[in-house]
């Protein structure tokens, strides 16, 4: 298929192009692999795979780098665990018993007919003006459907005598089953007391035989510890003995020579001495120096009392004389 087109220059130099127009080309912007190229390429904009489908104001987008925090991650796990663990315990109906089978009944106070049709009627109506708004009455549902009701004559549903017995069988056998595990029970308990018993006594025994051994090695014990210490006691006695003799010995042997040596030193640096020397130096030559300055001092008291009445006499006749 050709394309015209046409161009021309205007009088006054103006340049003009046409040309008739011409669908464009569904080609990719960028050259793909080979073996995308070799597919075919889709018009409609739905299997775009760049388009996002749905409200994307509240969309957040996350990178492909990012990583789930392992928080998180234990967080799901928890919570698909908790999930399935409700699922394994959730009570379930239990299956009908043999020529019987499961309905779906309505439990509400009042029935109304289910059906997939919804009934709707259009109704108008004029209400006058300035009038208060009555109370809202009770919703009360539509009665719809049929009621049928039936009579169960005695004995049509079940015989009371023949549909007891089983129960009756099962309760008798576990009340007869309970009570002989009882008895059993008060049996295996009262051998197992009497048992108890004499382990106790036994163990008793024991104890109190132990009890006899150990306090008589005690005894043992602490008469030994007594022997022991009385023999450490005699020979510490004896050993002190003999060094206090030889100590007696010797000093004797020393002291032999040491007293005149001694002696003979302390009257050498006047250790020895006269008594009546040693009193006179110590007591009467001390009393008379004493004495002696008293009496000086007396003496040089009154001759300085003797000057100053001088003195004074001597003032008193000079000042009447003139």
């Amino acid at each position: 298929m050709a394309f015209v087109s046409r161009s021309h220059r205007d009088p006054n130099e103006t340049y003009t192009f046409s040309s008739r127009p011409r669908p464009v080309e569904n080609r990719p912007k960028y050259r793909g692999p080979p073996f995308e190229q070799m597919q075919s390429n889709y018009g409609n904009i739905m299997y775009d795979r760049r388009v996002v489908r749905g409200n994307s104001h509240g969309q957040h987008i996350m990178p492909t780098a990012a990583q789930t925090h392992p928080i998180e991650i234990h967080r799901q796990q928890e919570m698909r665990r908790r999930k399935r663990a409700r699922e394994q315990f959730r009570t379930v109906t239990p299956e009908a018993l043999q020529g019987r089978k499961h309905i779906e009944i309505q439990t509400e106070l009042y029935l109304e007919e289910l059906s997939d049709v919804i009934v709707a009627t259009d109704t108008e109506c004029q209400t006058d003006a300035f009038l208060d708004k009555p109370a809202t009455p009770l919703f009360i549902p539509a009665k719809s459907g049929k009621d049928v009701d039936t009579q169960i004559e005695e004995g049509e549903l079940f015989d009371f005598d023949l549909e007891v017995q089983p129960v009756l069988e099962v309760l008798v056998g576990k009340t007869i089953e309970q009570s002989l595990m009882e008895v059993m029970e008060e049996e295996e308990l009262a051998c197992l007391r009497a048992q108890q018993r004499a382990f106790n006594e036994l163990r008793n025994n024991e104890l109190a035989e132990v009890k006899r051994l150990q306090e008589q090695e005690r005894r043992h014990s602490e008469e030994k510890e007594r022997r022991i210490a009385q023999q450490r006691e005699m020979l510490k006695k004896e050993r002190e003995t003999a060094e206090k003799i030889a100590a007696r010995a010797y000093t004797q042997q020393y002291l032999a020579d040491l007293l005149p040596a001694v002696f003979t030193s302390l009257r050498g640096h006047g250790y020895f001495y006269d008594p009546v020397d040693k009193d006179v130096e110590t007591n009467f030559f001390p009393w008379l120096m004493n004495e002696v300055h008293k009496s000086l001092e007396k003496r040089y008291i009154a001759r300085e009392l003797l000057d100053t009445i001088i003195q004074e006499v001597a003032q008193r006749r000079l000042n009447t004389t003139r």
